[in-house]
């Protein structure tokens, strides 16, 4: 059974193979992360949206240590969210908001918003999560062929490393999940200082690439 945000507009959990091709072709990442909870929001039965978590790849955030101290808790990362374009208002923040709420309850889901493709969180300042500043410095390399690659991608090439290239910082967000009391001593816990909101001019997470709409009933 879905949660519903409007009669037409339905949140559930799907399978990972049900968002290989939105991922890989849709969002602008263009590659798979690991998933360990996958979400689709359906229009009217369609799958018109897909919202993904896995276990960060930091294992310092292995129990929350990276974010908490003296304090153990599960913790994942919104990983990917990528939508139609043409949805009702507000559909991607309800769509990020009603995701959450299958995930298990304590939890910490951590997220980043890459300013460098034009991405400042605002679906998570919609949602209330925490602002805490941005992640270590970063950089993109330049190959004697002339592409280009960040740390996160990997070097799937022998060409040589020719330049290093500063980058701006990825903003880093925070939802605690749990009861108010859970996240009150989440709060407490906090390692990091708690920001005003970035703001900055957005662009959309969808790389306009094609996806098949897949019925409700097409598993």
């Amino acid at each position: 059974m879905g949660i519903s945000y409007e009669t037409h507009m339905i949140v559930r959990p799907i399978q990972n193979h049900e968002t290989k091709t939105w991922l890989l072709n849709k969002h602008y990442a263009k590659r798979m992360p690991s998933i360990s909870y996958a979400f689709g929001l359906y229009e009217n039965e369609w799958l018109v949206g897909v919202c993904t978590f896995g276990y960060p790849p930091n294992y310092n955030y292995n129990e929350g240590k990276c974010v908490f101290d003296n304090y153990k808790c599960l913790t994942l990362e919104l990983n990917r969210l990528v939508v139609n374009d043409g949805l009702p208002k507000n559909s991607l923040s309800q769509f990020v908001s009603k995701s959450l709420k299958f995930l298990p309850k304590p939890s910490c889901v951590v997220s980043y918003a890459d300013p460098n493709n034009g991405h400042h969180g605002y679906i998570y300042q919609a949602t209330n999560w925490l602002y805490t500043g941005v992640s270590t410095p970063k950089h993109k390399y330049i190959l004697e062929d002339g592409t280009e690659f960040d740390i996160r991608r990997g070097l799937d090439t022998k060409a040589k490393v020719v330049d290093k290239i500063k980058i701006e910082s990825t903003h880093r967000y925070l939802f605690f999940n749990g009861s108010k009391s859970i996240v009150r001593k989440m709060k407490k816990h906090l390692k990091f200082d708690v920001h005003k909101y970035p703001k900055g001019k957005n662009t959309n997470y969808d790389s306009s690439g094609y996806v098949e709409t897949q019925s409700a009933f097409n598993f």
